[in-house]
């Protein structure tokens, strides 16, 4: 998306988005035109789901790392994906009846969203439809076999209990794995590493979202179209909780940015200083292979990795904290991460910022050595995009590896300006 709210337009999105967005498409054409070639089977069934699949996509959230989730209408789409019958009915629907079913309700929820100017992300949207048209091709040839068994009496419903969380599991790696391949891409973070923050993110919310839907699908058997309120229910009281959860992760990051303005509007530092610097160290960190929550950690403390100076009485010139006295500086760094420990909840930043200034042999934090770096780089070339510049400032820097800098964030480094570069020059 770009800054105005508007849809982003394709030529932005990178080759694995497009391809996911395609694929994504063909499907929902697919579905759609042969649920319309043969008809809606069980048509009360179909729209109670595609409603309650509508207003997941409507009540959707955006989690920490930019994710966009909608987890009603994930267990909706579960549950109408795994359904057996319904109040004793034996469910006929199609696996591409699913996903006409999901591709519909899907739209229709995000319409909404669209008048107000709040587009959905076209490639977090793909990959839902994705990942649960793969569940459906997959499960519902086996739905008649399953239910005449469930009904035969000798074994009950555990052959499609067990079946519906083997193919639930292998939607979710499916679904982990497509989200770091595209995550990696985006971020430039290292693949096992996206992978191990996805399977974080997703762990919490997928089990909720994973038991609804086939608590959903079981229930439906006594239960009827009730079991459609019933259920989502708890859904919704998870994602009210999520909600709340990313507020605050989002106010934190609001107010982290405003005090990091503080310096620069008094004066202490050049305007844009703690950005860049946040933003350098926050992409050496994911070349180094940080995972996301020290990364959110380290974009705080690179941020605010100069509000000590505000204790000075004058200000250095330019801000330039490698420049000054290594006594001075690492007064400034303990101001700083007093003053930054005093919010009571943010004590491992100020931890980072306290011992920005130590040396290798202090054995720092690796997060405390990349803010050192990153701040001595862009203190040496401030908001300049000439390469003469940045090179000259990286072999200054190399000339202190193993005392003052870590020669592994140091060549990390050199290898993200590198990569920026012909950003830069566009």
């Amino acid at each position: 998306m770009n800054g105005t709210g508007g849809i982003r337009p394709f030529q932005d999105l990178d080759s694995g988005q497009l391809l996911l967005i395609c694929a994504a498409g063909l499907l929902a054409v697919a579905g759609v035109a042969h649920t319309a070639a043969t008809g809606l089977l069980d048509p009360r069934v179909a729209v109670a789901f595609g409603v309650l699949i509508a207003v997941g996509e409507l009540a959707r959230l955006t989690m920490p790392g930019n994710r966009e989730v909608a987890p009603i209408g994930a267990a909706a789409a579960l549950g109408y994906t795994l359904l057996l019958d319904m109040g004793g009915v034996p469910a006929r629907h199609s696996a591409l009846q699913v996903v006409a079913v999901l591709s519909v309700g899907m739209v229709a929820g995000a319409l909404p969203h669209l008048a107000v100017g709040r587009p959905p992300r076209l490639d977090a949207m793909a990959r839902r439809l994705l990942t649960g048209a793969l569940l459906a091709l997959a499960y519902r040839p086996l739905a008649g076999p399953l239910f005449e068994m469930a009904g035969s009496g000798e074994t009950g419903w555990w052959p499609a209990l067990g079946v519906m969380a083997l193919l639930i599991v292998l939607m979710v790696a499916a679904d982990v794995l497509l989200a770091a391949v595209l995550r990696a891409e985006q971020v430039r973070a290292a693949f096992h590493v996206a992978v191990r923050d996805e399977l974080r993110m997703a762990a919490p919310l997928g089990a909720a979202v994973a038991a609804s839907g086939i608590l959903l699908a079981l229930a439906s058997h006594s239960m009827d179209m009730a079991a459609l309120l019933v259920f989502a229910a708890p859904l919704l009281v998870t994602q009210v909780a999520f909600r709340k959860y990313a507020g605050i992760r989002a106010t934190y990051l609001q107010t982290v940015r405003a005090l990091a303005r503080v310096t620069e509007v008094a004066g202490y530092v050049e305007p844009g200083h703690s950005r860049r610097v946040s933003r350098l160290a926050v992409a050496v960190g994911r070349e180094l292979g940080t995972a996301e929550p020290e990364l959110l950690e380290l974009e705080y403390a690179a941020l605010m990795h100069d509000i000590g100076q505000l204790s000075l009485r004058d200000p250095i010139p330019g801000g330039a904290t490698v420049l000054t006295d290594p006594a001075q500086a690492r007064r400034i760094a303990e101001l700083g991460a007093e003053v930054i420990r005093q919010t009571g909840v943010l004590d491992r930043v100020a931890e980072i910022v306290r011992r920005q200034c130590d040396t290798c042999a202090e054995a720092p934090p690796t997060a405390s050595r990349i803010i050192k770096a990153a701040n001595a780089y862009d203190d040496l070339v401030g908001g300049s995009t000439d390469r003469d510049r940045a090179g000259a400032a990286l072999e200054r820097l190399r000339l202190g590896v193993g005392r003052e800098y870590d020669p592994t964030v140091v060549e990390a480094m050199a290898k993200v300006i590198d990569r920026l570069a012909p950003i830069h020059r566009l």
